[in-house]
């Protein structure tokens, strides 16, 4: 039965139908539209609309609806109605009666769907920020396990100076404890209840919307009803989180699948999270992490997707506004998707310590701390810098490292600050040297980055904690 009908004498074409319902995509919003539905019935009878029998009959009714529509799904996508609302209220009709159609009073489905996809997005951020700690966690254990590992930084994929491992998992803990922030953040836009609006005006009948708010669970009612139903912003924050949280984890990806590489050679990815060559026997592919790079694609043409839907719609609501869910279900799917397959990439890995040790201190990582040495020494940052640069060039042209040129030939190359250089250079180039001069806050110092691996262990724990507290 459809939800309306009057206006209408011809049947829609079967082509229509198919272009026009989205039960085969908002079927996925049943239980959130059976709790809404649960709490506009309560409202109804507190506004005098429905005795208190009503409320009790209707309440049981849908509970049956929910309770049949999981136990048999296929038989939801099989109904044939134009979509979960209109499924909802016929199975509702079927078991109370006529009382089912009384459900409706004084709510459209524009007011409806808004609340029942603000519900559904309300659990996704709670799954999305439990795997975000999970994987922070993660990281915070590969770094406890391996956080004092000497590691190569790089600008321009060309190695720099070098850091500990702990540096580089806990600056990835950082993006995603800023990807978990803006969820939260977005949490608090989601968490408004738009039913009471009607279709766009508002209802006729005192509903209680501040009781209404509190039965869902929202922190208040939607201030403007045109507003209230037209409003996808709460989708658009959700997709752009998502697509920023899934730059973060490509990126992630691609630092370990360089490192991976036989060129680099500085971790071993676990075979439970590789893939092997259907040609070349000895292939051992980072398919996990290739995905996990190539899944940030999808989120980003999900945010633009919707973008382009809400651009230029005037108010209130548009059929376009159909086009939101698949987005954010396929989007946030994935995303969480991603989140777990990165925590066994990172609790499987095997960092070749030797490996690394010796990419960072291959001679030449240690030129910044060159200049350094001559500015304590006197010598101007500007001219120390040229002159670090004329003995990284000698010792290119003698195929040495930049430590194994001897004290002599460090003077010759250095020109007039060549006299400032003393026996003392070569421990201020040793590798322990160059890092733990890093002794700032944010530094890559070992001290420093053991101090900030303890805070992150704090953090997600007191997250995990908070999190569980809150799910009971």
């Amino acid at each position: 039965m459809a939800l309306y009908g009057g206006r209408f004498e011809g049947k829609q074409s079967p082509l229509f139908r198919a272009f026009n319902d989205s039960l085969r995509f908002d079927a996925r919003l049943i239980a959130q539209d059976v709790e809404g539905s649960i709490a506009w019935a309560s409202a109804l009878g507190r506004a005098g609309v429905l005795t208190e029998q009503d409320v009790f009959a209707l309440h049981a009714g849908l509970r049956a609806v929910l309770d049949a529509a999981q136990s048999e799904p296929a038989a939801v996508l099989a109904s044939g109605e134009e979509d979960v609302h209109s499924y909802v209220e016929r199975e509702l009709i079927a078991r109370v009666g006529e009382l089912g159609k009384r459900l409706h009073t004084g709510r459209s489905r524009n007011d409806q769907v808004a609340t029942d996809l603000r519900l559904w997005t309300r659990g996704r951020i709670a799954e999305l920020l439990d795997g975000l700690c999970t994987l922070r966690a993660a990281l915070v254990a590969l770094a406890e396990r391996d956080g004092q590992t000497p590691l190569p930084g790089y600008t321009h994929v060309q190695r720099g100076q070098p850091v500990l491992l702990g540096h580089w998992a806990l600056a990835y803990f950082e993006m995603l404890g800023r990807d978990a922030a803006r969820l939260h953040s977005a949490l608090e836009r989601v968490n408004i209840c738009p039913l009471g609006s009607g279709a766009l005006a508002g209802t006729a009948y005192r509903i209680d919307r501040h009781a209404l708010a509190t039965d869902l669970g929202f922190t208040a009612p939607s201030a403007n009803s045109l507003d209230a139903v037209s409003d996808r912003d709460f989708v658009f924050e959700v997709l752009a989180a998502s697509a920023l949280c899934s730059i973060h984890l490509s990126r992630l990806a691609e630092d370990l699948i360089l490192y991976t590489t036989s060129e680099f050679g500085f971790v071993t990815m676990d075979d439970a999270v590789t893939s092997g060559s259907s040609l070349m026997p000895q292939k051992k592919n980072p398919d996990a992490c290739e995905l996990l790079r190539a899944k940030s694609g999808r989120t980003l043409g999900a945010l633009v997707s919707l973008a382009t839907t809400l651009k230029g719609l005037p108010l209130a609501y548009n059929k376009d506004l159909q086009e939101d869910k698949e987005p954010l279900f396929d989007s946030t799917d994935h995303l969480l998707m991603c989140l777990r397959m990165a925590c066994p990439v990172l609790d499987t890995l095997k960092v070749h310590g030797a490996r690394t040790r010796a990419a960072a201190d291959d001679g030449f990582s240690a030129a910044t701390d060159l200049a350094d040495y001559l500015v304590r020494k006197g010598v101007p940052f500007r001219d120390a810098h040229h002159t670090a640069g004329l003995l990284t060039r000698r010792a290119l042209e003698l195929g040495v490292a930049l430590h194994a040129l001897s004290l002599e030939q460090m003077r010759q190359a250095a020109g007039p600050h060549g006299t400032r250089i003393e026996p003392d250079i070569f421990e201020a180039l040793s590798l322990e040297a160059t890092l733990s001069r890093r002794d700032v806050l944010g530094g890559t110092a070992p001290g420093r980055v053991a101090a900030a691996i303890v805070a992150a262990r704090a953090a997600v724990d007191a997250e995990h904690r908070a999190m569980t507290s809150a799910r009971k």
